[in-house]
């Protein structure tokens, strides 16, 4: 089986075509969650129906992808969340983050997330519900733009303005009115993360939405812990108070990695 050349949706040299469309096809089924069909999915990946047609057999078969009743629209399959829940339980941050997080979300009584850069995304790899009844939507696995996000801001202030620049696609992503899109705005807000510990997503991501984060480790890693709340109940003295809570919880569980040699 001949590697391929760097062509098409960004393939590196050296990859294994085959191998390279199935990866292709769970990424793209997992990046938003919704069924495509095969039409849809061969003008994605810029491929030949008959070619994914082939390979979407085999994925089935094995139980990386199903079908809907209608047999029509591809998913993923249970195949693709055993490997995910067999990641989390094998990551050391997040087996080790359980008790820091529930400790975080009942002092503060809001959501509270561990999250990981994944290229220009942050992961949600932990959460933690908040006890109010309004609450904002989040789930383990969910992909949001790091850039607009408390917890990739709190992960990118660790880096120097170049490598920030390198490490995201612009020009930015405006998910809502108050996205910060202007590269110099959001490299000064970087600035401002770092010199004071910690990230403010303020309305950026979602609507009404406010959150904290602290990143982890002692600079230059990937995860980072996160508070969100209501506007509502986030005003600018609770911006402080969570803050306080978050990068202590932040700092506990920086220490246990340290300590244990897993970050």
């Amino acid at each position: 089986m001949e590697p391929v050349a760097d062509t098409g949706r960004g393939r590196r040299p050296e990859e294994v075509k085959s191998a390279a469309r199935v990866l292709e096809v769970l990424e793209l089924l997992g990046a938003d969650g919704a069924r495509l069909s095969l039409a849809e999915m061969a003008a994605a990946m810029a491929v030949p129906k008959s070619s994914l047609h082939a390979i979407l057999r085999t994925m089935q078969a094995r139980g990386w992808v199903d079908l809907d009743p209608s047999g029509t629209r591809y998913g993923l399959g249970l195949k693709a969340l055993l490997t995910g829940t067999a990641y989390l339980e094998g990551d050391d941050v997040t087996s080790l983050a359980g008790p820091v997080l529930d400790a975080l979300a009942e002092e503060t009584g809001e959501a509270v997330h561990l999250g990981r850069l994944d290229g220009t995304h942050v992961v949600y790899l932990a959460k933690r519900e908040s006890r109010h009844a309004l609450r904002m939507y989040s789930a383990v696995g969910r992909r949001l733009p790091a850039h607009a996000t408390a917890l990739g801001k709190a992960v990118l202030s660790q880096y120097d303005p170049a490598e920030v620049q390198r490490r995201l696609d612009w020009p930015l992503e405006r998910l809502t009115p108050d996205t910060v899109v202007d590269p110099k705005e959001f490299l000064a807000q970087l600035a401002e993360s770092r010199l004071r510990g910690w990230a403010v997503d303020d309305g950026e991501n979602s609507v009404d939405i406010r959150c904290v984060a602290v990143p982890l480790g002692d600079g230059q890693g990937a995860d980072a812990i996160s508070c969100s709340a209501p506007k509502s109940r986030m005003d600018d003295d609770r911006v402080e108070e969570v803050a306080q809570a978050v990068t202590e919880a932040a700092h506990s569980l920086s220490t246990l990695l340290k300590r244990l040699g897993r970050h």
